[in-house]
């Protein structure tokens, strides 16, 4: 379909099992290159969808030196909003078991910045996910952490998996988005290069 891409080797520069699933769904042909120790920092003036924004840009010059011409990098970050704070990736156990404390009923924006590069131009983009949790009880928030082992994962959850299933109430915007990978954006995008 994306006939347009085919002057391209296109890389996904993420290990993340949901975005290699995601861009896989379009029927890209692609490869999966990362580089060690990106930086995912960003200055403390940032809010919201800004914040990721500027992290997949970064991960996107630590690609720009050694990408060929003939190769379109595709680098995201993806992160959790409440209350003006960021929900990242977890640090340890008590960290994500606070972070499902804190979205327990309430509306929270999953926002996610998408940087696509080669060696002659970049464009960017932040999609936002508006999310509605549910009560959630001390007991299923534990469960989820102790059996998920949500570590990589903004906010602490994926919503592709059983707490997705039992907290999700209402969701404004796009669902792959809070995987991690705006995919529909994403294809919109690919088929204007």
């Amino acid at each position: 379909m994306l006939k347009n891409l085919n002057k391209y080797k296109v890389i996904l520069a993420s290990n993340s099992p949901r975005r290699k699933e995601l861009l896989s769904g379009l029927g890209v042909d692609y490869e999966v290159r990362t580089l060690p120790d990106i930086k995912e920092t960003y200055p403390g003036d940032l809010k919201a969808g800004n914040i990721p924004l500027y992290i997949a840009r970064e991960k996107a010059e630590a690609y720009r030196g050694i990408i060929n011409p003939d190769e379109l990098i595709i680098t995201a970050d993806t992160i959790v909003w409440l209350d003006g704070e960021v929900l990242g990736k977890p640090i340890d156990r008590e960290d994500a078991l606070r972070m499902l404390r804190s979205l327990s009923g309430r509306t929270h924006q999953v926002f996610t910045g998408v940087c696509l590069t080669t060696t002659g131009w970049q464009r960017s983009f932040i999609a936002a996910t508006e999310v509605r949790f549910a009560e959630l009880s001390e007991e299923e928030i534990t469960y989820y952490v102790d059996r998920y082992l949500p570590m990589d994962k903004a906010g602490s959850y994926g919503v592709q998996e059983w707490i997705g299933y039992i907290a999700v109430e209402n969701i404004s915007g796009s669902y792959f988005n809070i995987m991690g990978l705006p995919i529909q954006r994403l294809y919109q995008e690919l088929k204007k290069i």
